[in-house]
């Protein structure tokens, strides 16, 4: 029995993705929560943190700004 590991060592939040693509994060919000875990994207909890975070991994941050490029599409 074989069994997939994460490949990924680290995630950006939308917040800092936000920051660094430019985009207001709320927007990104609206977009990003069409996207599914295959897409590169989690969500992140902590204790003090009752509905978590999003963040992207390499590959979401792909699947982001394609999702962008869609919604801006006229």
């Amino acid at each position: 029995m074989t069994t997939q590991l994460n490949k990924e060592s680290s995630v950006k939040t939308i917040d800092r993705v936000a920051v660094e693509i430019g985009e207001d994060v709320d927007w990104l919000l609206e977009i990003a929560i069409e996207m599914e875990p295959e897409d590169g994207v989690i969500w992140v909890f902590s204790l003090d943190d009752k509905d978590g975070v999003m963040a992207f991994t390499p590959y979401g941050i792909e699947c982001l700004h394609d999702l962008i490029r869609e919604h801006r599409r006229p």
